[in-house]
């Protein structure tokens, strides 16, 4: 996967999987009613990489070119289709994008043709624009390379080749080690097998905003032309050392210019750069552009990507004060489900009219480029608490979603199913040549490799990473940087994967906190290798996967049903057996006495989008006789009365029992029950309840003082199975204890509030008596 050089490179390619380019103005238009199309009906292939009878399916439709959704997809509609097209028959068709994924609306969904049909419209379908599906779902065929006897159409490839598939940045700035992301250069696009340039008479900074937005950047800035006229200036092809201040020089490489596009006009709220008005340059270009030049665009980095002081400082003066708007649930940093925070509580949006110009707005306001695509359904996962707006319309010029015309929501009018999410471009950074996996049976599992010492363009070093203290938490960045999705397991043995030729250690000490990009952003020893067993075999491993569960507490439940109960010690020795009584229980004049138990149920949610599933095989679980059940987990759940200041004064960690769905939401099967030896787990949207009256539900607070204290709920603590988000996994509650009798209230998920709404939890000072205000 690796090559060497990846700082030293000087070209920054973003893929826009073959956007085909729309003379004329392409600005999406709502859709008109629903009805069979006539003759205005266009159809046309497009996609990288691709053979010309082959490609992803596009359609002309109400003035707005779309794709068609894989589902239900057959052979007899690729036959109709590649009629459209000018072909004679299909011999095949392809689904998930293979061809790249498009832009804009997903026109068809749910096509079901005999193979007969003169038309795709005449065709049973859900309607044209009526879709559940994303870009990830695009259809394309694969046509019989023989033409229906005098057909035309120009949308099938020609020698020109009027679409552009891919756009970058071309620095003129070379140096022995550039430093990424690029945010300036030469805008070049992809044309035959070189790049051609952009004429920028009229050129304008709305056209830079979108080009920018591609990249991955949030805004333009201004830039020096006259820095770029002499290093673009006709010269002979070699190095030239060009003084552009008195502190610094740069070396500009002169290339041949190509000229390819010009007029372009952008209004600034396309997400890419076809979707603007524009002219091609035909024939001989020699002498095209006379009195301009290559276009040229600064970019502003976001603060993830800042690189400088000067650029954190100020990225730093515009994020004072707590953002009202955060992505949750992605795999991916610049995706996720999006949540804003509204009355110090954070919450979802519905997906109503939920479209490429409000996710482009969310993008940008949070420091990335123009969005990719705008999730619908849940896409991204369901989130939990309000949902607080609905039909955002964006005209995507705002800085802000605030900004934007919204409902605010009903009870009734959406549901978490319908919750929105982005995909934002993000800047290049070659994070992904400096890692590798080997020996795995699929791309998504093996023994993990890094590269060292890439820099100053010397050939990187490839090593292994010691699996000492590996875990889920490095597996989740190591999986983000190989743009594989989650972690599903980070292994610290890989002696099963030993068919590399790698076999030096050159990472140790590896400690991630799960939300960085790159293994090198995490800490470790540096080049003071520590590891106590460098053989092989101890090398770290992963085994990726493109979903992950997010498992959570119903926090209203636990406060509905605390209560203290005194229980007689003769009635605890299958809980003192599995460790639920604090340590003091030792010393009881057993079986006389009793405990003094804080009870509450726990509904435990999993909202992810893959089940939850134990990190350990049926073959490795323990049999508990006392309570006459299996442990999948050596702890599921702590449970926790903290001091105002989070100093412990009682703890009960509880064992996973049995992981089983309890209940279930509606259309949802149950998988998993603990009877018989049965399968452990919890299914996506489902739930396991631990009632109240149950051993170890509970904490034992015998020795607890009367006062003010805060009780903590901690899922999956150790971080023994990967999730989607693990911030959400702790629940507090504010309590009173005066040695009689508690009071539970405020419960609510960890990251569900305010920073300024937490810290009035962690300052509460008590009740004065029972009345919860």
């Amino acid at each position: 996967m690796g090559s060497c050089g990846t700082w030293a490179r000087q070209e920054l390619l973003v893929l826009l999987s073959s956007v085909w380019l729309w003379v004329g103005s392409a600005q999406p238009t709502p859709p008109g009613p629903t009805h069979t199309p006539g003759p205005q009906l266009k159809f046309r292939l497009a996609g990288y990489p691709r053979k010309h009878n082959e490609g992803r399916v596009e359609v002309f439709y109400n003035d707005e070119w779309g794709t068609i959704c894989d589902d239900d997809f057959t052979l007899a509609n690729a036959h109709v289709l590649c009629r459209h097209l000018g072909f004679v028959a299909a011999t095949g068709w392809a689904h998930s994008a293979k061809y790249g994924k498009g832009v804009g609306r997903i026109w068809l969904d749910n096509v079901n043709c005999a193979g007969g049909e003169k038309s795709i419209g005449d065709c049973k379908h859900r309607g044209w624009g009526n879709s559940d599906c994303s870009h990830e779902e695009d259809a394309g065929v694969i046509c019989k390379d023989e033409r229906i006897p005098g057909f035309k159409d120009s949308n099938v490839i020609e020698t020109e080749q009027s679409h552009v598939e891919e756009v970058r940045l071309r620095s003129v700035v070379s140096g022995a080690r550039r430093q990424l992301p690029v945010t300036e250069g030469i805008v070049e696009v992809r044309y035959k097998d070189g790049w051609a340039q952009i004429c920028d008479e009229g050129w304008s900074s709305q056209n830079s905003r979108v080009v920018c937005g591609m990249m991955g950047f949030p805004a333009e800035k201004k830039v020096n032309r006259n820095f770029y006229k002499l290093a673009t200036k006709s010269q002979p092809k070699q190095k030239r050392r060009e003084d552009v201040g008195p502190k610094k020089r740069l070396f500009t490489e002169r290339q041949q210019l190509n000229y390819r596009l010009h007029s372009v006009s952008c209004t600034g709220t396309e997400v890419h750069l076809s979707m603007c008005a524009f002219e091609f340059y035909r024939g001989n270009t020699s002498t095209a552009c006379g009195a301009g030049m290559p276009a040229v665009v600064s970019c502003v980095p976001g603060p993830l990507f800042a690189t400088g002081n000067g650029h954190k400082k100020k990225q730093r003066q515009q994020q004072q004060g707590q953002p009202r708007i955060r992505l949750k649930g992605g795999a991916k940093v610049g995706e996720g489900r999006v949540e804003v925070l509204k009355s110090s509580e954070w919450g979802t949006i519905c997906d109503d009219r939920w479209n490429l110009l409000s996710a482009s707005v969310v993008c940008r306001e949070l420091g990335f480029g123009s969005a990719k695509e705008a999730l619908t359904g849940a896409r991204m996962g369901q989130g939990t608490g309000p949902i607080h707006i609905n039909e955002v319309q964006c005209l995507g010029t705002e800085k802000s979603l605030w900004s934007c015309p919204f409902k605010n929501i009903t009870q009734e009018d959406c549901k978490h199913t319908e919750d929105a999410a982005v995909r934002c471009n993000i800047p290049y950074m070659g994070y992904e040549n400096l890692i590798r996996l080997s020996g795995g049976r699929s791309r998504f599992e093996g023994r993990v490799e890094v590269a060292v010492g890439a820099g100053d363009g010397d050939q990187p070093r490839w090593g292994l990473v010691c699996g000492e203290g590996w875990g889920t938490l490095e597996a989740m960045v190591a999986c983000r940087q190989l743009g594989l999705g989650f972690a599903n397991h980070g292994l610290q043995e890989t002696w099963y994967w030993d068919a590399s030729n790698v076999t030096e250690m050159v990472l140790s000490g590896v400690k991630c906190a799960g939300h960085e990009m790159s293994l090198s952003h995490c800490q470790h020893h540096g080049t003071s290798l520590n590891c106590r067993n460098t053989g092989t075999r101890f090398a770290a491993g992963v085994i990726c996967s493109e979903t992950a569960s997010d498992l959570l507490l119903h926090a209203p439940l636990v406060q509905e049903t605390a209560y203290i109960e005194d229980r007689p010690l003769h009635m605890l020795y299958c809980a003192a057996e599995e460790n639920c009584l604090s340590s003091s229980a030792r010393q009881a004049n057993w079986p006389y006495g009793h405990r003094r138990l804080l009870r509450f149920s726990s509904q435990i949610h999993n909202n992810g989008r893959a089940d939850f599933r134990p990190k350990a095989g049926r073959h490795s679980w323990v049999w508990h006789e006392c309570h006459r059940h299996y442990h999948s987990m050596d702890i599921f759940t702590h449970y926790d009365i903290l001091t105002p200041n989070g100093t412990k004064v009682a703890e009960g960690h509880k064992a996973s029992f049995c992981l089983e769905d309890t209940e279930c939401e509606e259309d949802v099967a149950k998988r998993y029950e603990c009877a018989n030896f049965g399968e452990q787990g919890i299914t996506v949207g489902c739930w396991d309840l631990y009632r109240h009256d149950i051993d170890c539900q509970w904490i034992d607070i015998t020795d607890v003082k009367p006062g003010n204290y805060i009780l903590q709920v901690v899922i999956n603590p150790n971080f023994e199975v990967a999730e989607s988000d693990f911030t959400n996994n702790a629940m507090k509650c504010n309590c009173k204890y005066d040695g009689h009798r508690i009071w539970v209230h405020s419960c609510h998920i960890g990251d569900a509030l305010s920073e300024e709404a937490n810290k009035r939890f962690e300052q509460y000072p008590g009740q004065l008596n029972n009345q919860i205000s």
